[in-house]
């Protein structure tokens, strides 16, 4: 076996003002598993996979995420919870601090890049504390071939140590982890938190503001996938909803599972070269794909192991975002190239833990409109730093955390290209059914497909063109039948077997969107307000 060491390349850091002389530049994944076991920061499982644990942080903290404020993005950013301002000297201070720090350590970096179509590619260079976090990068980022190394210009940097702890009342934190993007110099900074996930929604974050504010491009918090005609499908939705489960079909070719550019030319491109996929509960039997793509290259997170290296999905006591990365060429049927035609589908993914939304709905164009500004799921524990059961929220566009701009800057893009393009637009509830949570019980992964397949071959409005069922409460067109589905199942109402509980829910749940959508109401036309659920009379 070749020692790690002896096929490191070095590379010089003083420009970002690191000075350490220990610098390993481009590992393999082989040299990066083999150090992070040898320095005991991570065991192999049975399966080959690397199995490593994030530390105190197992999922992202959106709290500790911030925007520097300055000249390009003082009157751009839709500045408050979301997007929290640093300023220009605390984060030039801050960076000192952080790369003192790692002057001091071994270091990893990796160039990579973000975006598969040729014409938006964003070179990126990533400087990581921990070997491991460097094997994520490879896993997650597109993969440069070695002669477009030699003269390889980062437009965007990540610098990511987390084991630098930030002092709040001198460094203007709010805790002691952080993760802060600089526009004007192109650099994430993320410190005080080993959760890998950063590192990739810091970049996602990034090309939320450059792609709409720079190249007219949509970004998209979505999972897409591909026919064998070349028809493209997107699935919208946050952690948990089931983005990356529902786009892995060995019947269709996957484009990616997480983030998504639709450009002017109406075509689809992944952003990433990996999967970073849930692994609670997983089986073979439910998401095969996934479950075989556990392998060696893969890094399962947080995961609980025995002696002899099996690891035990049902497990959550560590944290139920228990996750795996691997290359995205780990599935088998993948679109080579990551790009998609115009899609003929869009699929709003919610796990509805109140459990009154249809498992699936079509939606009109204001109703596509309002439920993609309003973003409604469940948070999922352990997905957020603090939350530790399911918790009802909205989250603009399906993913406002990573939203840099007013929601409707993104909504009123989509609304466009769906008016060009006639795409049909479909809300699936993944979340709950015969009652809320903690009575009900979660969407079977086997109707939920059924659907989605029906949707998509057109079998579904074939069945139902004539003969939908108007959702009482929320307005949505119901189906009444569906292949390879219960009929009973496609009613929630039926499924409590409850009226009068249903429908005093089913109205809370519609009241709690008439507030969250009170922010947005001076933005929206009267097509997206009627778009809206009833209010109770």
């Amino acid at each position: 076996m070749t020692h790690p060491e002896s096929i490191t390349k070095t590379i010089s850091l003083t420009a970002y003002g690191i000075t350490s002389t220990k610098v390993h530049y481009q590992l393999s994944p082989n040299a990066l598993h083999e150090l992070t076991i040898k320095q005991k920061l991570g065991a192999e499982t049975s399966s080959g996979a690397l199995a490593i644990c994030t530390g105190e942080f197992t999922g992202r903290s959106p709290k500790d995420r911030f925007i520097v404020k300055d000249a390009i993005t003082k009157d751009r950013i839709w500045w408050g919870d979301v997007n929290i301002p640093f300023s220009s000297d605390n984060f030039d201070k801050l960076y000192d601090k952080v790369t003192a720090y790692l002057s001091e350590k071994v270091i990893y970096v990796r160039d990579s890049y973000a975006c598969s179509d040729p014409a938006y590619r964003t070179n990126i260079r990533v400087i990581n504390e921990y070997p491991w976090s460097n094997y994520f990068v490879y896993n997650m980022f597109l993969r440069p071939e070695d002669s477009e190394l030699k003269n390889f210009e980062p437009e965007w940097t990540v610098i990511n140590a987390p084991g630098f702890m930030a002092d709040p009342k001198n460094d203007g934190t709010r805790q002691h982890n952080f993760a802060i993007l600089n526009f004007t110099k192109k650099i994430a900074l993320i410190g005080g938190t080993g959760y890998t996930g950063e590192i990739k929604k810091g970049i996602f974050s990034a090309l939320n503001f450059i792609l709409p504010v720079f190249k007219n491009t949509l970004p998209m918090h979505c999972s897409a996938n591909v026919g064998k005609d070349g028809d493209t499908s997107i699935f919208f939705g946050l952690s948990g909803t089931g983005k990356t489960t529902l786009s892995t079909d060995h019947h269709r070719h996957l484009i990616g599972d997480d983030e998504h550019g639709w450009t002017s030319e109406n075509t689809i491109f992944n952003f990433e070269g990996g999967c970073y996929a849930k692994v609670i509960n997983l089986s073979r039997t439910n998401e095969p794909e996934i479950f075989d793509a556990i392998k060696k290259g893969a890094i399962l997170e947080n995961v609980v192991m025995d002696d002899n290296g099996k690891v035990d999905y049902s497990d959550s006591s560590i944290t139920q975002n228990t996750r795996v990365s691997y290359p995205i060429h780990f599935i088998d049927n993948i679109q080579p190239d990551s790009m998609g035609k115009t899609p003929k589908n869009i699929f709003f993914l919610t796990a509805d833990a109140f459990g009154v939304l249809p498992p699936i709905s079509k939606l009109s164009p204001g109703q596509a409109a309002y439920h993609f500004i309003s973003g409604y799921t469940a948070k999922v524990a352990g997905t957020e730093a603090g939350i530790t059961e399911p918790v009802p929220s909205f989250s603009a566009c399906f993913g406002a955390p990573f939203m840099p701009l007013h929601p409707t800057k993104y909504a009123e893009m989509l609304s466009a290209k769906m008016k060009v393009t006639g795409v049909n637009v479909w809300l699936v509830n993944t979340g709950w059914t015969g009652g809320p949570y903690g009575i009900g019980t979660r969407m079977k992964l086997s109707y939920t497909r059924a659907m989605i397949n029906a949707a998509i071959d057109g079998s579904l409005e074939a069945a139902n063109k004539d003969n939908y069922h108007i959702h009482s409460v929320f307005g949505v067109l119901q189906p009444r039948v569906c292949p390879n589905v219960p009929t009973a199942f496609l009613s929630p109402r039926k499924t409590w077997k409850n009226d009068e509980g249903f429908y005093k829910t089913a109205y809370k749940l519609a009241k709690s969107f008439r507030t969250n959508f009170k922010k947005f109401e001076r933005y929206a036309n009267n097509e997206i307000l009627e778009g809206g659920p009833k209010s109770l009379k």
